[in-house]
């Protein structure tokens, strides 16, 4: 507050206390925002062309009931605090495992349905870990063509996948690098995290993936109203992005 009343004063020569400051940008309607990070690399115009010419198009379809789209990403859940924000009258602590194992997802999305298909495990995710949703997700729409919008990881974009995906008669869209906000799966990660890690203390690994797998499973049916507008068929393209700090 005291910046902003500075700020007042430089540009209008009208010093304002701090408090004043406060409630007058509330009443304009600004509010305190965490400031959220976007790729120094993306490339606006080339994920511009992307949605334009690539994705809209097979979304067209799949709405339509003609093709099946699914955004395809793996989450890496740590065993560790995921530390959010509590309104509490003192700071709150909350107790931090040891270790760090992971708890590993690769998830495809359906873009229309918001069905779920994932592949799990304690290790890491490999191209064999993708062909294995590769051939679920082949079982699972055998009627209608199906496109996979996936990033550009290694072991997604390696011969072993495409192949794999060719011989099913899948087709791969990779998006542009350094574009997470294309990804619509992206969002549901960061829904899971809000719902049953952020805050919370799981005693041992065992419990900590029971969580996200139940979390997973039950999103669908118990936060339908909320995931209709977090996974809604809208993109954000960041225009203009400011690299100096404010």
């Amino acid at each position: 507050m005291a910046a902003a009343a500075n700020q007042i004063a430089v540009l209008t020569g009208i010093k304002r206390h701090p408090t004043q400051v406060r409630r007058f940008l509330k009443k304009i309607g600004m509010k305190p925002r965490r400031v959220a990070a976007v790729p120094a690399k993306a490339d606006v115009q080339v994920q511009k062309e992307f949605l334009a010419q690539s994705l809209e198009p097979k979304l067209a379809e799949a709405q339509a009931g003609r093709r099946a789209v699914f955004f395809v990403d793996a989450a890496h859940f740590v065993h560790a605090p995921f530390l959010g924000i509590v309104w509490c009258f003192a700071r709150l602590f909350i107790k931090a495992p040891a270790g760090r194992r992971r708890f590993n997802v690769l998830g495809a999305l359906n873009a229309v349905t918001k069905e779920l298909v994932t592949v799990c495990n304690d290790t890491y995710i490999n191209a064999a870990s993708v062909c294995r949703l590769l051939d679920r997700l082949a079982a699972l729409c055998p009627t209608v063509p199906v496109s996979l919008v996936m990033d550009n990881a290694r072991y997604q974009r390696c011969a072993l996948v495409q192949a794999h995906a060719k011989q099913l008669g899948l087709e791969l869209l990779f998006l542009p690098s350094y574009s997470p906000n294309l990804n619509l799966i992206e969002r549901l990660w960061r829904h899971v995290k809000k719902e049953c890690l952020y805050s919370r203390y799981y005693a041992d690994f065992a419990e900590f993936k029971q969580a996200i797998a139940a979390c997973l499973e039950h999103t669908a049916l118990r936060d339908k109203e909320k995931l209709r507008t977090l996974l809604s068929l809208r993109f954000q393209i960041f225009e203009q992005v400011d690299r100096k700090a404010a």
